[in-house]
């Protein structure tokens, strides 16, 4: 990932009040920590939103136009990812629905990490577009999640590719102790 132009990385954070409480902050800090050092050097630049709603996601994207989007938050066995409504309550989006975005991000984004339970399904879907798409094949606790994302955004802060960030993301969580190494999986566009 070693460029003169600075990958955009867009954190994207639902933790909805009707559901369990998830440790987003914890996550980005350490996301933030683990770019700190690229960031001085100017190859990385990251943005966060927060209690993001569905009309929040293109809206963002839009004004940061990011290589690579981070969705940090709940997911659904049945493949939905969960946003936020006005009241801060879960809504649902269905796996097709940011498939159908994504494809009108291809050009843009080339990754996307979908930090969630159940994300499978989802990564599957947008994979059909984006290049390198990162889900959870299972419920993942908030310890495994966020061993995941400072393996993954260590690696790259090293300049690895994106394939060999998500395998140290996965081994960071085996150093751990953490046994959800394998929830992590990892989807590459067809040619």
């Amino acid at each position: 990932m070693s460029s003169d132009i600075p990958v955009k990385i867009l954190f994207l954070a639902a933790d909805p009040s009707d559901a369990s409480r998830l440790r987003l902050g914890q996550e980005l800090r350490d996301i933030k920590e683990r770019l700190r050092i690229a960031q001085v050097l100017g190859n990385y630049q990251l943005e966060q939103r927060e209690s993001v709603r569905v009309g929040d996601i293109t809206e963002a994207i839009f004004d940061f136009k990011p290589n690579i989007i981070h969705f940090s938050g709940h997911g659904t066995s049945q493949g939905e990812l969960c946003f936020e409504d006005e009241v801060g309550k879960v809504q649902l989006v269905e796996p097709n629905a940011l498939a159908n975005l994504f494809k009108l991000l291809a050009k843009q984004v080339n990754c996307v990490v979908l930090n969630a339970c159940y994300s499978e399904l989802q990564a599957k879907a947008i994979a059909k577009h984006i290049q390198i798409v990162i889900g959870m094949n299972d419920a993942i606790g908030d310890q495994a999640a966020i061993a995941f994302a400072v393996g993954f955004y260590k690696a790259l802060a090293a300049n690895h590719s994106l394939a060999e960030a998500y395998e140290f993301g996965c081994v960071e969580i085996q150093l751990k102790g953490i046994p959800e190494h394998l929830k992590p999986v990892i989807y590459l566009k067809k040619n």
